[in-house]
Protein backbone atom coordinates (compact mmCIF):
# COMPACT_ATOMS: atom_id res chain seq x y z
CA UNK A 1 0.00 0.00 0.00
CA UNK A 2 1.35 3.41 -0.99
CA UNK A 3 1.86 6.17 1.53
CA UNK A 4 0.69 9.69 0.76
CA UNK A 5 4.27 10.91 0.26
CA UNK A 6 4.57 8.41 -2.60
CA UNK A 7 2.04 10.52 -4.57
CA UNK A 8 3.97 13.78 -4.14
CA UNK A 9 6.17 14.79 -7.06
CA UNK A 10 9.26 16.68 -5.86
CA UNK A 11 10.79 19.14 -8.31
CA UNK A 12 14.40 20.12 -7.53
CA UNK A 13 15.60 23.70 -8.02
CA UNK A 14 12.13 25.21 -8.39
CA UNK A 15 11.35 28.07 -8.15
CA UNK A 16 15.06 28.70 -7.54
CA UNK A 17 18.25 26.67 -7.08
CA UNK A 18 18.42 24.74 -3.82
CA UNK A 19 14.64 24.58 -3.31
CA UNK A 20 12.72 21.32 -3.66
CA UNK A 21 9.13 22.10 -4.67
CA UNK A 22 6.61 19.59 -3.26
CA UNK A 23 3.75 19.47 -5.78
CA UNK A 24 0.36 18.80 -4.18
CA UNK A 25 -1.32 18.61 -7.59
CA UNK A 26 0.24 15.19 -8.12
CA UNK A 27 -1.87 13.97 -5.17
CA UNK A 28 -5.00 15.46 -6.71
CA UNK A 29 -4.33 13.88 -10.11
CA UNK A 30 -4.51 10.37 -8.69
CA UNK A 31 -7.86 9.13 -7.33
CA UNK A 32 -6.13 6.92 -4.77
CA UNK A 33 -3.84 9.76 -3.71
CA UNK A 34 -6.73 12.17 -3.25
CA UNK A 35 -8.71 9.63 -1.28
CA UNK A 36 -5.70 8.85 0.91
CA UNK A 37 -5.10 12.57 1.56
CA UNK A 38 -8.71 13.19 2.64
CA UNK A 39 -8.83 9.99 4.70
CA UNK A 40 -5.54 10.90 6.41
CA UNK A 41 -6.75 14.39 7.28
CA UNK A 42 -10.03 12.93 8.55
CA UNK A 43 -8.14 10.51 10.80
CA UNK A 44 -6.42 13.49 12.43
CA UNK A 45 -9.83 14.80 13.44
CA UNK A 46 -10.94 11.66 15.29
CA UNK A 47 -11.87 12.64 18.83
CA UNK A 48 -11.70 16.39 18.08
CA UNK A 49 -14.80 18.31 19.18
CA UNK A 50 -15.61 20.93 16.52
CA UNK A 51 -18.54 22.62 14.81
CA UNK A 52 -17.22 23.72 11.40
CA UNK A 53 -14.33 23.29 9.00
CA UNK A 54 -12.77 26.36 7.41
CA UNK A 55 -10.35 26.27 4.51
CA UNK A 56 -8.04 28.81 2.94
CA UNK A 57 -8.23 29.65 -0.74
CA UNK A 58 -7.65 27.70 -2.83
CA UNK A 59 -6.20 24.35 -1.86
CA UNK A 60 -7.75 24.49 1.61
CA UNK A 61 -11.07 24.33 -0.24
CA UNK A 62 -9.99 21.23 -2.14
CA UNK A 63 -9.15 19.28 1.00
CA UNK A 64 -11.56 20.93 3.45
CA UNK A 65 -14.77 20.48 1.49
CA UNK A 66 -14.63 16.66 1.25
CA UNK A 67 -13.75 16.54 4.95
CA UNK A 68 -16.79 18.66 5.77
CA UNK A 69 -18.94 16.47 3.54
CA UNK A 70 -17.68 13.21 5.07
CA UNK A 71 -18.11 14.50 8.62
CA UNK A 72 -21.42 16.28 7.92
CA UNK A 73 -20.06 19.66 9.03
CA UNK A 74 -20.46 23.09 7.44
CA UNK A 75 -17.58 24.42 5.34
CA UNK A 76 -16.47 28.05 5.63
CA UNK A 77 -14.28 29.53 2.87
CA UNK A 78 -11.57 32.05 3.72
CA UNK A 79 -10.84 33.91 0.50
CA UNK A 80 -8.54 36.46 -1.04
CA UNK A 81 -9.72 40.05 -0.66
CA UNK A 82 -12.64 41.07 -2.87
CA UNK A 83 -14.01 37.60 -3.64
CA UNK A 84 -16.80 37.28 -1.06
CA UNK A 85 -20.17 38.94 -1.82
CA UNK A 86 -21.48 39.77 1.66
CA UNK A 87 -20.09 41.82 4.54
CA UNK A 88 -16.63 40.58 5.47
CA UNK A 89 -13.85 41.02 7.97
CA UNK A 90 -10.30 40.98 6.67
CA UNK A 91 -6.74 40.42 7.80
CA UNK A 92 -3.60 41.62 6.05
CA UNK A 93 -0.41 39.68 6.67
CA UNK A 94 3.17 39.79 5.47
CA UNK A 95 4.57 37.59 2.74
CA UNK A 96 8.23 37.05 1.91
CA UNK A 97 7.97 39.93 -0.57
CA UNK A 98 4.97 42.13 0.14
CA UNK A 99 1.65 41.43 1.81
CA UNK A 100 -1.71 39.79 1.18
CA UNK A 101 -5.22 40.14 2.55
CA UNK A 102 -7.76 37.41 3.25
CA UNK A 103 -11.43 37.72 4.18
CA UNK A 104 -14.25 35.76 5.73
CA UNK A 105 -17.97 36.55 5.80
CA UNK A 106 -18.72 38.42 8.99
CA UNK A 107 -21.62 36.07 9.79
CA UNK A 108 -19.74 32.82 9.01
CA UNK A 109 -18.45 32.23 12.53
CA UNK A 110 -20.64 32.62 15.58
CA UNK A 111 -19.17 33.30 19.04
CA UNK A 112 -18.13 30.05 20.71
CA UNK A 113 -17.94 28.01 17.49
CA UNK A 114 -15.16 25.44 17.47
CA UNK A 115 -13.29 25.54 14.17
CA UNK A 116 -10.86 23.26 12.36
CA UNK A 117 -8.73 25.07 9.77
CA UNK A 118 -7.49 23.12 6.72
CA UNK A 119 -4.85 23.91 4.12
CA UNK A 120 -2.55 21.95 1.84
CA UNK A 121 0.77 23.21 3.16
CA UNK A 122 2.31 24.78 6.22
CA UNK A 123 5.48 26.68 5.38
CA UNK A 124 6.09 29.87 7.40
CA UNK A 125 2.55 29.75 8.82
CA UNK A 126 1.61 33.33 7.98
CA UNK A 127 -1.49 32.64 5.91
CA UNK A 128 -3.03 30.12 8.30
CA UNK A 129 -2.19 32.36 11.26
CA UNK A 130 -4.11 35.21 9.59
CA UNK A 131 -7.05 32.83 9.01
CA UNK A 132 -7.00 31.73 12.64
CA UNK A 133 -6.93 35.36 13.78
CA UNK A 134 -10.00 36.14 11.64
CA UNK A 135 -11.88 33.26 13.26
CA UNK A 136 -10.87 34.41 16.73
CA UNK A 137 -11.86 38.02 15.98
CA UNK A 138 -15.36 36.74 15.19
CA UNK A 139 -15.48 34.89 18.53
CA UNK A 140 -14.62 31.41 17.25
CA UNK A 141 -12.16 29.01 18.81
CA UNK A 142 -9.56 27.37 16.58
CA UNK A 143 -9.33 23.82 17.93
CA UNK A 144 -7.01 22.30 15.29
CA UNK A 145 -4.99 23.15 12.19
CA UNK A 146 -4.51 20.30 9.69
CA UNK A 147 -2.30 20.19 6.61
CA UNK A 148 -1.43 17.70 3.93
CA UNK A 149 2.26 18.71 3.99
CA UNK A 150 4.63 20.57 6.28
CA UNK A 151 7.97 22.14 5.37
CA UNK A 152 9.49 21.95 8.86
CA UNK A 153 12.60 23.92 7.90
CA UNK A 154 10.48 27.07 7.52
CA UNK A 155 9.37 26.84 11.17
CA UNK A 156 5.65 27.49 10.66
CA UNK A 157 4.79 25.13 13.50
CA UNK A 158 6.80 27.34 15.88
CA UNK A 159 4.89 30.41 14.73
CA UNK A 160 1.63 28.52 15.41
CA UNK A 161 2.75 27.12 18.78
CA UNK A 162 -0.48 28.15 20.53
CA UNK A 163 -2.51 25.88 18.21
CA UNK A 164 -2.85 22.12 17.82
CA UNK A 165 -1.05 21.60 14.49
CA UNK A 166 -0.93 18.35 12.53
CA UNK A 167 0.35 17.41 9.06
CA UNK A 168 0.09 14.15 7.14
CA UNK A 169 3.58 14.50 5.62
CA UNK A 170 6.52 16.38 7.14
CA UNK A 171 9.55 17.32 5.08
CA UNK A 172 12.51 18.40 7.21
CA UNK A 173 13.85 21.00 4.77
CA UNK A 174 12.40 24.04 3.08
Amino acid sequence: MKELKDYVVSIPDFPEPGIIFRDVTSILQDADGLQLAVDSLQKMLEGVDFDVIAGLEARGFIFGTPLAYNLHKPFIPIRKKGKLPRETVSKTYDLEYGSATIEIHKDAIKPGMKVVLVDDLIATGGTIEAGAQLIEELGGEVVKLVFVMELAGLKGRERLAKYDVDAVITYEGK
